[in-house]
């Protein structure tokens, strides 16, 4: 069998030739969505039904229908090499600190892609001018490979017209339909689904799934299912409105979104009580705006009181919308202007139920106050925002001296669950990180909002807590 062929291009490729996924329609916009990324040998793959049988249909029309259908692996050879090469510039910690690397690139006339083979990646052309790096910046590498041959699926199982079990090899995306329903993962999905490869020539399991269905998914997941009402429906206009905004998130792997912590969090839709389907309901279609355009609607666990500036959490350029502000009444405000300075942000981030910042709205979360030791030769910071959030922090240790940056400092100090922290020193090589808050800290405070729904405030109130200037608008009219 030849299979499908990668497009001959003159040169090196930048990666595996994949199509781009069509941009959300306004009227019935469907997601496609990961279930299951990069998946490759030797694993078998394994698909299931819910109910019934489950419809694998080929790109040439070959239809195979059974309860479960077993994907294994083969190579199959190439009938010319592929050629690719690439400059790559990462890993970067978010999506969000590659956007804005690849924007500082393409500002030198240089056509960019981000990706995320294993994290985040920006990627050029081999041969065109590199950007300026700064102390703190990943490395740049040049990456080439040349291939020979590809994996394929093979799959065997019974066939409309055929006595016996027919065996396809799937070389092409293929359309999966489970009218019972698909289990993959201890949930249950409706689909429709499809099998494609991605810009690195592994395959992904794709949901192509409607995106009032899709909230069906998130919110129970990331509010959980037993919010208040208008936490409930704030998360789902947020979850929309992310969800439109981010369509770009994995364009150079065939898809729109991932249904990990990469993205929004994604699950079984049935996890969606009565509760959820409501506030979904009764925001169907609503986005918030800002200037005729989707917002950056990010949101996170709990600020520890004060919410960050969006380039607090990732550099770039402000956003109008998602300013820093102590998350509390307005006599603690005056109390604690911001910027938050040495001294007042120690107050603030001060344990226990007689400290101001106790009084900040969702104080109640787990992790609203936290304590980490960490083991260093030396800790300092060396630049913090007007929300008292670490920018820059300079470590040493057995390697060396590294400088790290915005979300690079979660990523590099994995056990800190947010930026918001003052440093003590705890004895020789030991540093007493006392800190606030779970998560990036800008836009909503899931334990906010819990606790303002709670108090009686009403989504549009939430909504203009966290997102000052923005709008609730259709999506159609957008």
């Amino acid at each position: 069998m030849q299979g499908f062929q990668p497009p001959q291009q003159p040169g090196a490729a930048l990666h595996w030739p994949v199509a781009a996924p069509e941009p959300l329609a306004k009227r019935d916009p469907r997601l496609w969505l990961a279930l299951a990324a990069h998946l490759h040998p030797p694993e078998p793959l394994v698909l299931r039904s819910a109910k019934g049988s489950i419809s694998l249909i080929s790109a040439s029309g070959q239809r195979l229908s059974a309860p479960e259908l077993i994907f294994r692996w083969q190579q199959q050879p190439l009938r010319q090499p592929l050629e690719l090469r690439r400059q790559v510039w990462g890993p970067f910690a978010s999506y969000e600190s590659a956007q804005a690397a690849s924007e500082r690139w393409q500002r030198l006339g240089v056509s960019t892609k981000i990706a995320h083979p294993a994290d985040w990646e920006v990627w050029a052309q081999a041969n065109g001018p590199l950007p300026d790096t700064r102390p703190g910046d990943p490395p740049l590498r040049l990456w080439q490979q040349k291939l020979g041959q590809r994996s394929v699926l093979v799959v065997r199982g019974p066939a409309p017209g055929f006595s016996t079990p027919q065996t396809l090899v799937l070389d092409a995306p293929a359309r999966i339909e489970a009218p019972g329903g698909l289990r993959w993962q201890g949930g249950v999905y409706a689909g429709p689904f499809r099998l494609q490869s991605d810009a690195t020539d592994r395959w992904t399991l794709v949901e192509q799934v409607p995106l009032e269905r899709y909230l069906l998914g998130v919110v129970p997941f990331e509010i959980g299912a037993g919010a208040p009402v208008a936490a409930l429906q704030a998360q789902a206009v947020l979850a929309r409105t992310w969800a439109v905004r981010n369509q770009q998130r994995f364009e150079v792997d065939g898809y729109h979104l991932c249904a990990d912590t990469q993205c929004q969090v994604y699950g079984d839709p049935r996890a969606a009580n009565a509760s959820v389907a409501k506030a979904i309901a009764a925001t169907a279609g609503q986005v918030l705006s800002w200037q005729g355009k989707p917002i950056h609607a990010v949101y996170h666990a709990t600020n520890g009181g004060v919410a960050a500036a969006f380039e607090e959490g990732w550099g770039g350029g402000p956003l109008p919308y998602l300013k820093p502000a102590l998350d509390a009444s307005l006599g603690l405000q005056k109390q604690f202007p911001l910027p938050l300075q040495s001294g007042a942000l120690e107050r603030w981030l001060a344990p226990g139920s007689s400290s101001p910042g106790a009084q900040a709205y969702g104080a109640d979360h787990p992790r609203y106050r936290w304590s980490r030791l960490i083991e260093a030769k030396h800790l300092e910071v060396l630049e913090r925002g007007p929300s008292g959030r670490v920018l820059v922090l300079r470590i040493e240790g057995p390697k060396g001296v590294e400088l790290l940056r915005l979300d690079a400092i979660r990523r590099r100090l994995k056990i800190l669950p947010s930026t918001l922290f003052v440093v003590q020193p705890a004895g020789p090589g030991r540093w007493q990180l006392e800190g606030g808050g779970f998560g990036h800290g800008a836009g909503l405070s899931q334990a906010g909002a819990i606790d303002l729904a709670a108090r009686g405030w009403s989504l549009q109130r939430i909504l203009e807590h966290y997102f000052p200037g923005a709008s609730l608008r259709p999506l159609g009219s957008l």
